[in-house]
């Protein structure tokens, strides 16, 4: 499908109101050792990826404990401005358990340390890529079922101003972190992102294609650098993810 104009396509903001308690959430274990991961990219500075950031074992048990959470479906029709999302989410304000993805997982150590394809960043490189000094992950956590001919369409993700534990702070990235693959039913369900082209003569320049993988982490630029992207729809099974963003200092 091609793709649409960064004018044309619809945009994404931080979803409708949280919901106002915090599950008990599993304990996040077990998990890999800090230096068994590391950050490769599918597009240098704007798509990166973290394999088996969870191992499958950890993905199973927190899709068996988000399945009897109470998400809702959305709107068949999005609000004006807004692009077309069919599925089911859940969603919360919870500060500590955004800490503890961050901390225990080994995720502030990879971004902080930036080691990206094998080469270390300076801090420079490092403040570019993240779109400033990071803080942690936002603590709207948001959880994401997509079943059968369910889709997100064309959009955008934009930045967000937030409070970062009393520090102003906005959003740079977004990650997701997909609990499901073809290794567990879901078959489709593809994060596909669209280059600009370098100019209107230009030939298109082939989409890039992210497959779900139990356990995979993925993080793309939002905001003024975001490329436009969609959610496939998901031919059979269900799609699982859990998403939150990068916090930098305003």
């Amino acid at each position: 499908m091609a793709p649409k104009s960064k004018k044309s396509a619809q945009k994404t903001t931080l979803d409708a109101a949280p919901t106002p308690s915090p599950p008990d959430w599993p304990v996040l274990a077990p998990l890999p050792h800090p230096d068994d991961l590391a950050l490769s990219s599918l597009l240098e500075n704007q798509i990166i990826t973290i394999s088996n950031l969870w191992p499958s074992s950890l993905c199973k048990k927190y899709v068996n404990f988000l399945s009897g959470l109470p998400l809702v479906t959305t709107p068949g029709v999005p609000k004006r401005g807004d692009a077309v999302r069919v599925n089911d989410r859940f969603q919360v304000e919870d500060e500590l358990f955004a800490q503890r993805l961050w901390n225990e997982t080994g995720l502030k150590s990879l971004v902080t340390n930036a080691i990206v394809d094998g080469k270390a960043l300076s801090e420079g490189e490092k403040a570019a890529l993240w779109g400033g000094h990071v803080l942690g992950l936002n603590k709207n956590i948001r959880i994401y079922r997509y079943k059968k001919g369910q889709f997100f369409d064309q959009h955008y993700d934009e930045s967000n101003n937030v409070d970062f534990d009393g520090i102003p702070a906005r959003t740079t990235w977004t990650l997701l972190l997909y609990l499901s693959s073809p290794l567990t039913g879901c078959l489709g369900g593809e994060t596909v992102f669209y280059q600009d082209p370098q100019s209107r003569r230009a030939v298109p320049l082939p989409p890039i294609i992210a497959e779900p993988a139990v356990g995979m982490c993925l993080l793309h630029r939002h905001g003024a650098d975001c490329l436009i992207h969609e959610g496939r729809e998901v031919l059979e099974g269900e799609k699982w993810v859990v998403r939150s963003d990068l916090c930098v200092r305003r």
